[in-house]
């Protein structure tokens, strides 16, 4: 039987660190381990930190904006305007034909919305914002659902509420040397306790150098499972959980192919952090 190729490499000429000793032990139980490379330097990590701030000031932007009656272009347009103003990139404009600078997905858009002029929104509506964005090589990413008005159906609110809790669940089982099914399997426990559906086309995913790296953070399975997590990686935790089905389509009507739909056209939520995990747990790099 032919070796696998070893993913973790000790660096040459010096003595192994604890890192290399825990990582190398669960290569060598058959686990899928990172690569050096997906470790994170201090440099990088302070860079990704303030591109990180930045996208929360983006939401914070949004947030103190979005009323009733306010179209999803609106939302665009205050997104184009911070990263102006702050010089920093939307990273979603022009990323795989994606026309805007934002997503913004309501009540049965599950992701990837676009915004429109005609997309005005209403008092119940529940929405997500999904903003991306990058400064001097690094990357922030982070979505907040907003409930239009201050108040929706109960059905609704408590959608939004516990996804907001399958993220808090999902942080606090990521722990140094976890494993990626450990966050997916404490998210799916949390939210099928109500009948919601957790999507599974979609996941989060490594940020930092660029949008989208490895490793993809599924939302559901099993623990021990997926990628080992240590200390000095960067990933965002963003569950999508629906209120009923957790299969999903393509809008037929959108004409770009980018827009997420419930299968069964009920309500989807969505709330999103980037992480970094340390030795003690994760820490919020946006939100």
């Amino acid at each position: 039987m032919l070796n696998k190729k070893k993913r973790w490499h000790a660096i040459s000429g010096q003595p192994l660190t604890e890192l290399d000793e825990k990582v190398m032990y669960w290569e060598s139980k058959g686990k899928l381990v990172p690569t050096r490379d997906m470790v994170r330097t201090p440099e990088q990590i302070e860079g990704i930190r303030v591109a990180g701030k930045l996208n929360t000031g983006c939401l914070d932007a949004v947030e103190a904006a979005i009323h009733p009656g306010m179209t999803t272009q609106e939302i665009d347009d205050i997104c184009m305007k911070y990263c102006e103003e702050n010089n920093c990139h939307p990273s979603c404009l022009n990323y795989e034909g994606f026309p805007k600078s934002v997503c913004t997905s309501i009540n049965e858009v599950v992701c990837h919305g676009i915004p429109k002029k005609e997309d005005v929104l209403q008092v119940g509506d529940i929405v997500n914002v999904d903003m991306t964005l990058d400064y001097n090589g690094y990357y922030g990413d982070a979505s907040r659902m907003f409930i239009i008005g201050g108040k929706t159906t109960p059905e609704k609110e408590q959608l939004v509420r516990v996804t907001k809790e399958c993220l808090e669940i999902g942080a606090e089982a990521a722990k140094p040397y976890c494993f990626v099914g450990d966050i997916g399997h404490a998210i799916q426990k949390h939210a099928e306790k109500y009948g919601y559906g957790v999507v599974r086309d979609l996941c989060g995913h490594g940020v930092g150098l660029s949008m989208h790296e490895a490793p993809e953070i599924l939302h559901y399975g099993h623990k021990g499972t997926g990628m080992l997590l240590v200390p000095g990686m960067v990933f965002t935790i963003e569950p999508m959980i629906n209120m009923g089905t957790w299969k999903v389509f393509i809008d037929a009507d959108d004409p770009y192919g980018w827009e997420v739909i419930t299968g069964d056209e009920k309500p989807s939520a969505q709330w999103e952090h980037t992480f970094l995990m340390t030795e003690h747990g994760v820490e919020i790099l946006s939100y």
